[in-house]
């Protein structure tokens, strides 16, 4: 849990409100410490999707709580992926 926080507020309040991330700190964000989960897709849609399914409120920044939807929904895939990777290893005995 620390790590989460310590993550989000090394990226929040570079700009603007320093309890949130914008566009921008999301962007240095997803490249910096996903982009082997993300496949280091830091282009602008791919941010303004990622913003877009994060920001509930729509108020253009990603506060700590929609953050933890991101790593939530990432957990969930990861977990799914070793799941399936498990099943087919399986298989192959």
């Amino acid at each position: 849990m620390q790590l989460m926080i310590q993550t989000f507020h090394k990226y929040s309040g570079n700009e603007g409100d320093k309890y949130t991330l914008s566009r921008t700190e999301l962007r240095e964000m997803l490249t910096a410490e996903l982009g082997n989960y993300l496949g280091v897709r830091s282009d602008k849609e791919a941010v303004d999707k990622v913003m877009g399914d994060l920001d509930s409120n729509n108020d253009g920044e990603v506060d700590f709580t929609e953050f933890i939807i991101l790593v939530g929904a990432l957990t969930v895939a990861c977990n799914d992926f070793f799941l399936d990777f498990n099943d087919k290893q399986e298989k192959k005995k």
